[in-house]
C-alpha cells in the first residue's frame, strides 16, 4: 500500500490576523508539498485618502449614504468615480 493521503492543515482564511497567528505556531517547511508560486501580488493595499468636512456636510452625506443603504466611504466613493468618469469622457469628445 502507498503512503496515506495527508490532509491538508493549511487555513482556508483570507483574515491576516488568522493567517498570521497560524504561521507563528508552524513551520512553512511541514507545508512544502502544498504551496505553490504565484506571479500577482496577494495583498494588494488601497490608497486611503482623507477628506475633512464640515458637521453639517458630514450629517448630509450620512443621511444621504443611509437612505442608499450604503456607507458614507461607498457613497463618497461613488461620487468621484462618477466624476473622474465624467471628466474622462469629455477630455475623450474634445479631441
Amino acid at each position: 500500500m502507498g503512503k496515506p493521503l495527508k490532509k491538508s492543515k493549511l487555513p482556508k482564511t483570507d483574515s491576516i490576523q488568522k493567517l498570521a497567528e497560524f504561521w507563528d505556531a508552524h513551520d512553512l517547511t511541514d507545508f512544502e508539498e502544498e504551496l505553490e508560486e504565484i506571479a500577482e501580488p496577494v495583498f494588494v493595499r488601497d490608497t486611503a485618502i482623507k477628506v475633512q468636512f464640515e458637521m453639517s456636510e458630514a450629517e448630509a452625506i450620512k443621511h444621504l449614504a443611509q437612505a442608499k443603504g450604503v456607507s458614507r466611504e461607498e457613497l463618497i466613493h461613488d461620487w468621484v468615480l462618477q466624476k473622474l468618469a465624467r471628466r474622462n469622457s469629455s477630455h475623450r469628445t474634445r479631441r
